[in-house]
């Protein structure tokens, strides 16, 4: 029993930090927050399931597709919708609000396209079960918790180890000196939110052969993805994927040893303890201040 709710505790709070690894990504590279993310991953599920379950592409390309798709879509809305809203100044809550919406168009989308029934995405792995510790698990659970691991060590190196990342960051922290030192920080804002998209439809395409792909799947785990970066420390990419761990193994532990109902109250009530006590988070993460 302890087992099976660690692992399912690992495989969704790994799914919570890649959704917490986008918002901390867009905020460390360009100061603004995003609420669209839970919706990116539900739209990353559906297309996965377009390209794997109907076209019947090999998953590594379905996955390929699907994160230049997203990576796309990413770009064209910091480009159509946030990027224009900056250039009229509006205050940064319209940029929260802006998301928001973009949130609720994804979903309508969504089931307009794809209806409201839960869709079965196809095993990765086939129908067999892995031995782990005395206890059967998915082979896909397994591949998820490894993938999320992998995707925070590429975007930490990334970040923080190469010429484009650093630029990236300049740009979040001074647009105007690191415009002055050269760097097109229009282009790297773009990248960023492409960035965080692909990451989201990472999610998607991880979560869906576990739990299936409906139209309200990323919309729960898109808040708890926020609470995730906020206890591990807002704009930190190991912050993000150690909130999302934690928070996913004190629900499972909630559900599996008190009771379902109170898994919600208790993930929030641990967010707003982390607010009051320590807003900085885990890796004490210092926000952004013009």
């Amino acid at each position: 029993m302890l087992i099976q709710v660690l692992i399912s505790g690992l495989v969704i709070g790994c799914v919570y930090g890649l959704i917490a690894l986008g918002y901390s990504l867009i905020y460390k590279a360009s100061g603004l927050m995003s609420f669209a993310q839970g919706d990116m991953l539900t739209l990353g599920a559906f297309l996965g399931y377009m390209f794997y379950g109907q076209l019947k592409l090999p998953f590594v390309v379905s996955l390929v597709c699907v994160m230049l798709c997203m990576f796309g879509l990413g770009q064209l809305l910091e480009r159509g919708i946030i990027r224009v809203l900056l250039k009229n100044n509006v205050l940064p809550v319209y940029i929260v609000l802006a998301t928001i919406a973009i949130s609720y168009i994804i979903q309508n989308a969504a089931m307009m396209i794809w209806g409201t029934q839960t869709l079965t995405f196809p095993p990765i792995f086939g129908s067999s079960l892995v031995e782990l510790f005395g206890v059967k698990v998915q082979p896909e659970a397994i591949f998820c918790i490894i993938m999320s691991v992998i995707c925070m060590l590429f975007l930490h190196v990334f970040m923080k180890y190469t010429r484009f990342g650093t630029a990236m960051r300049a740009a979040a922290m001074d647009p105007t000196a690191a415009r002055a030192c050269g760097i097109n920080t229009s282009f790297s804002t773009g990248v960023t939110w492409g960035l965080s998209a692909g990451v989201a439809a990472l999610g998607g395409m991880l979560l869906g052969p576990i739990y299936g792909v409906f139209t309200m799947l990323g919309a729960i785990i898109g808040r708890k993805g926020f609470s995730s970066a906020v206890i591990g420390g807002f704009g930190n990419m190991y912050g993000a994927m150690l909130g999302g761990i934690l928070l996913g193994l004190i629900e499972t532990g909630t559900s599996a040893y008190v009771s379902s109902a109170y898994k919600d109250m208790i993930s929030y009530s641990i967010l707003l303890i982390f607010l009051f006590v320590k807003p900085t988070g885990i890796f004490n993460e210092q926000a952004i201040t013009e």
